[in-house]
């Protein structure tokens, strides 16, 4: 990786965290998805296709996560910039299961320094309550921003942006020693590529278990499976039989309903 994508990459890890100066709606809600993090540095990097093969199963996988009362047990923030960063960086020449493994691997690491230093942010902004309380007890109304917007900001880049860019660099420095695929062991690679496998896998028994509410939903899956795998359709002349059928469905569904409700 060049310096400015590291750059860019380490302050897109603080712009997407809770409390980051663009505010939760724009950061942690937007910037902070797997998803939408992922492409993001799919366009620093230059590797958009890459970048969306993994941020899809990254979405997935942390798409449960909650902040209860602000605890957080992964940074998805880190996880996910970390994550697809070393993919793409790491990933040159392997299967696509391969670099989901990769993804996964980086961003295990990316999400628990995030989680470290995410405790360390909340330790070192206790003080600033003593600062807002002096503020507040002099009757400077007008400084009570300085704790939060000044100070806090300050501890909560320092807390991002400075481990994020030492752990690109050191993922950067490692892929300079030579071809990560030939360095690491055989069984690593398999192991690294059954994970991908399963992970796009669970991603899509995640969705299936969202989608999957009567019994015949199934058979609507498995001919959308059947056209794509025996057929050799591609996915845009199946999403079109499937709109032709749920317009199918859409209208007799509402014309059973007119004759029953003129029948009662």
């Amino acid at each position: 990786m060049e310096v400015y994508q590291i750059v860019l990459i380490g302050l897109f890890i603080y712009l997407g965290s809770i409390g980051s100066i663009i505010g939760n709606t724009l950061g942690w809600y937007n910037l902070g998805r797997p998803l939408v993090a992922a492409f993001i540095v799919g366009i620093i990097m230059g590797d958009i296709p890459t970048a969306m093969v993994v941020g899809i199963p990254l979405q997935i996988m942390y798409m449960g996560n909650v902040t209860p009362g602000g605890a957080v047990a992964w940074d998805l923030s880190y996880a996910t910039y970390i994550g697809t960063a070393g993919a793409i960086v790491f990933g040159s020449g392997l299967a696509n299961t391969e670099i989901i493994g990769l993804a996964v691997l980086f961003a295990g690491i990316g999400g628990l320094v995030g989680q470290l230093m995410w405790n360390v942010s909340y330790a070192l902004n206790i003080p600033l309550n003593n600062v807002a309380r002096k503020y507040a007890r002099n009757g400077e109304c007008k400084k009570m921003y300085i704790p939060n917007t000044v100070y806090g900001q300050i501890i909560g880049f320092l807390c991002r942006f400075v481990p994020g860019v030492l752990l690109l660099s050191s993922m950067t420095l490692a892929s300079s020693q030579g071809d990560f695929a030939n360095m690491i062991p055989a069984w690593v690679m398999t192991w690294l590529s059954t994970f991908g496998g399963m992970m796009a896998a669970l991603g899509m028994g995640i969705i299936l278990s969202f989608l999957y509410k009567k019994k015949y939903h199934l058979a609507l899956f498995m001919a959308g499976f059947i056209l794509v795998t025996y057929f050799n359709l591609n996915m845009m002349a199946v999403a079109v039989v499937a709109i032709i059928m749920t317009v199918g469905y859409y209208y007799l569904g509402n014309k059973n309903d007119s004759e029953m409700s003129k029948e009662a």
